[in-house]
């Protein structure tokens, strides 16, 4: 009797848990109200609506970093200027054109060509190469070693054609981060004069604010900084492969031109006797 009395009660205490949990279950399984509907029946407090964080556009940063943005804008819209320039003005096609590069260089080997004839094809290109070959054309029929400093010459000058405005794109590299450091220096020395002067030494929001607006412009500096540097670095490397290339191509000018390659026979005669 007793066995049958603490069965039963064990079994009505499994029942009645099972479904206890089976209820629990089935109010968690239920899904949340929406969050609209949720905000739509609670009406928010003033002091949530004081508490909201702002949002700022381009311009609310430009004049939160200070007057020292001004020159940092200056100083970007100037690299993009000059990219998009040194962009266009180093392609490949325009400082070494190889259709003229191709004809010029076969109508030398085969012979077409007489010294006026290559230097009226040099002048009407144009181009850096056109320049270099141009030199080597005025020495024509001279000892390879004329022809060669002509060419060494001439391809100083267009060196300097080549990297003219990359001093710009190091010199935006150097002095953007500087101004940047500098309105940072003069925006905490501001914030702290601030603080010491309205007597809120206790309240440190104040303090993080005046920092956040001095750093802006630092983060302007380097964001203007880190692309110049990258701009440089890329354009000097393309300045430089375009050079050897162009001496290159100079070497078999001079190869076809020289007193050398023009008279074999008369050097060997020369050597003979």
């Amino acid at each position: 009797m007793l066995r049958k009395t603490l069965t039963r009660y064990a079994l009505s205490t499994l029942v009645a848990a099972g479904l206890f949990i089976g209820v629990v279950a089935v109010a968690g399984a239920q899904p949340a109200p929406p969050p609209a509907v949720a905000m739509a029946n609670v009406t928010p407090a003033a002091g949530e609506t004081e508490n909201a964080i702002p949002t700022k556009n381009l311009l609310d940063v430009l004049r939160d970093g200070g007057l020292l943005m001004i020159p940092i804008a200056g100083c970007s819209f100037i690299l993009l200027v000059f990219v998009f320039e040194r962009a266009i003005s180093l392609r490949r096609g325009r400082v070494i054109p190889r259709p003229f590069v191709r004809r010029f260089l076969e109508q030398l080997r085969e012979g077409q060509l007489d010294a006026e004839e290559a230097q009226r094809l040099c002048a009407e290109n144009r181009s850096p190469v056109a320049e270099v070959f141009g030199a080597a054309v005025r020495k024509w029929g001279r000892p390879s070693v004329e022809v060669e400093q002509a060419i060494i010459d001439a391809g100083e000058r267009v060196t300097n054609g080549l990297r003219r405005y990359l001093r710009l794109f190091n010199g935006i590299s150097t002095i953007s981060p500087l101004l940047g450091l500098l309105g940072t220096v003069l925006g905490m020395i501001n914030a702290f004069n601030a603080i010491v002067t309205a007597g809120a030494m206790g309240r440190p929001e104040l303090l993080a604010g005046g920092i956040s607006q001095a750093l802006l412009t630092t983060a302007a500096g380097l964001s203007v900084a880190i692309p110049a540097l990258i701009a440089y670095l890329f354009f000097v490397s393309r300045v430089d492969r375009l050079i050897i290339s162009i001496d290159s191509l100079g070497q078999q000018v001079v190869e076809l031109i020289s007193a050398e390659s023009l008279n074999p026979r008369g050097q060997r005669r020369s050597k003979a006797a």
